[in-house]
């Protein structure tokens, strides 16, 4: 009896089944989330998605791992092409951004 709790479609990895990407499962579980709290994050999920979700992370953790990184390294690249874009619109958004405590605004340049 296997049951496939992680599908790979067009270069994602998802929540079989649901619309829950594994990133974001595995984002919590390494925030220290327990399995009870993610599935009270996504009412989509049951607690045995959420268990299987993290076996397989864990079981090919490197590949998830690399996925992951490959992500992070897009999303810089499309933030540094959208502030190159639009210089004065990251301005004024950087300037009336609220100011959170603890965050760390020199990071964004």
């Amino acid at each position: 009896m296997e049951k496939t709790y992680v599908t790979k479609s067009d270069g994602a990895y998802r929540i079989t089944g649901s619309r829950v990407s594994l990133d974001s499962v595995v984002y919590d579980f390494l925030r220290g989330l327990s399995p009870e709290s993610i599935v009270d994050n996504y009412d989509t999920l049951t607690l045995e998605q959420v268990y299987g979700a993290i076996a397989c992370y864990l079981a090919h953790e490197a590949e998830v791992n690399a996925h992951l990184q490959a992500n992070r390294d897009k999303f810089e690249t499309l933030r540094l092409k959208a502030r190159a874009a639009h210089p004065l619109l990251c301005k004024k958004l950087w300037e009336t951004a609220p100011i959170v405590q603890g965050s760390n605004h020199g990071s964004i340049s």
